[in-house]
């Protein structure tokens, strides 16, 4: 194997590659919009059709939403089995008003192309299928085993996903997951995201009287639900962000030394990072930096509260209801099912006299956190850098992919989660767009990923 006449032949296919990227585009693949769901089913063809190309039998799996596509080399004895993961859906285009051009007629501009579903995640997935025909048309055949499993709802809850890696944990066993659904550090950047942030979501709902009360006939005779919910709230967090529900942070796992380095290592500009949200000063956990707690620490968030009147003009109610929606994230180990009686319990013991208190617990997902020590974060390492001319960075994403979670969990295998997007890539925003510097240097770190691997003389742990 050459890794040189790899490189040429991903130069020599580099136009080809992207105008195929450009066709899959003009899909709209919309999974959460009923009326597209004949453009889903034909993305997941597009899909099966180009990795029949590959002669590796791809499958698309009808489930009773979007399908599922599912491809494999031979089975090695022995050595690694790698799975790549990603989703051909893509977000619908409202406010359709703010887009430049069209969201699924391509266009390039400043190097990149802006068309929804190029980040996010159409132009990554194609990476790892574009890298794997590199390879094989240089090899013949992989000393390993590769899998694609691709799904057509990740925008809409992965519930197909979800319900088929638990039944076919033999067919889609891996030793890892490589996921490229997400950014880089910054431009010319690469990073490896070796943990993630699970999430807790509920909504609370107080209820006082029976209907909505005069408030100066009522009002200091009557608890109004309004207050109390805002007290409660109030005693969820202190004013330094820590959450004070009890035993919360019981199984919290405390970042090593090794990562408070790195992270401090990076290079991170609080005030612009800042500035850019229109903040002067950032809030958070103290002895905490703004990194560490963004990837690395629980957090409380209140994401929307509802009572009373909120009209046009005043109106002098005591509400009968009140309600807030709220979410935990939480960092590996911490475990939702646990939690969520601790939660339940503090706040009956906040709730007042005369309020009656509902508490839905919506969802919740576990973190993740691989091993810097694995093999394949250091395959990656060397892939990267080899791509893209600098070392990546070591980083956390404070955000939850509940579906990553699970497979990861299910199949037991490492994860690498190896994005080739930028932030300001406008994922789920009008304008979204990918850098064509970026998609080319994604192929060819999958490439020398694949290389690095092949070099793997057994399964790792054996």
């Amino acid at each position: 194997m050459s890794a040189e006449s790899i490189d040429q032949y991903l130069d020599d296919n580099a136009q080809r590659f992207e105008s195929e990227f450009f066709d899959w585009l003009r899909i709209p693949s919309i999974s959460t919009i009923p009326a597209h769901a004949g453009d889903v089913k034909k993305a997941a063809e597009w899909l099966v059709a180009r990795l029949s190309r590959l002669e590796l039998k791809p499958e698309l799996i009808e489930t009773k939403r979007h399908p599922l596509v599912y491809a494999e080399t031979p089975h090695i004895p022995g050595a690694p089995v790698i799975m790549v993961y990603g989703h051909f859906d893509v977000q619908p285009v409202d406010p359709l008003e703010l887009w430049t051009t069209p969201p699924f007629e391509p266009d390039i501009r400043d190097g990149s192309v802006f068309a929804r579903g190029a980040t996010d995640d159409k132009g990554q997935l194609l990476t790892h299928v574009f890298a794997v025909e590199a390879v094989l048309k240089d090899m013949g055949a992989l000393p390993f085993q590769i899998k694609f499993l691709f799904e057509g709802e990740e925008e809409d809850g992965s519930e197909s996903l979800t319900e088929y890696v638990p039944t076919h944990k033999d067919k889609l066993a891996c030793d890892c997951l490589v996921v490229s659904d997400g950014a880089m550090f910054g431009p010319g950047q690469p990073a490896i995201t070796y943990g993630l942030r699970g999430i807790m979501a509920f909504e609370l709902t107080l209820t006082g009287p029976k209907q909505d009360l005069h408030s100066g006939t009522f009002g200091g005779a009557v608890y109004n639900p309004a207050i109390a919910l805002s007290q409660m709230m109030c005693k969820m967090i202190d004013e330094h962000g820590r959450i004070l529900v009890p035993e919360f942070y019981t199984d919290v796992v405390p970042l090593t030394e090794r990562e408070r380095r790195q992270f401090a290592d990076m290079p991170f500009d609080e005030s612009d990072f800042f500035g850019k949200i229109g903040l002067k000063d950032g809030f958070g956990e103290r002895g905490y930096t703004s990194l560490e707690r963004r990837w690395a620490r629980p957090t409380f968030d209140i994401n929307g509260m509802t009572s009373g009147y909120q009209g046009e003009g005043g109106k002098t109610v005591l509400p009968c209801k009140a309600s807030a929606k709220f979410t935990f994230r939480l960092v590996p180990k911490q475990d939702p099912a646990k939690i969520v009686k601790s939660v339940e319990t503090h706040l009956r013991s906040l709730c007042p006299p005369g309020i009656t208190m509902q508490l839905d617990y919506q969802h919740g997902a576990n973190g993740l956190l691989v091993s810097l020590d694995s093999p394949f974060v250091e395959a990656a390492a060397k892939a990267l850098e080899e791509a893209f001319g600098c070392p990546p960075f070591y980083t956390r994403e404070g955000g939850s992919i509940p579906v990553i979670t699970l497979v990861s969990d299910v199949l037991e295998a490492d994860v690498l989660l190896l994005g080739w997007g930028l932030n300001d890539d406008n994922a789920h925003a009008p304008n979204e767009k990918f850098s064509l510097a970026d998609f080319h240097s994604g192929i060819r770190a999958s490439a020398r990923l694949l290389l690095e691997i092949a070099k793997f003389q057994q399964q790792p742990g054996t």
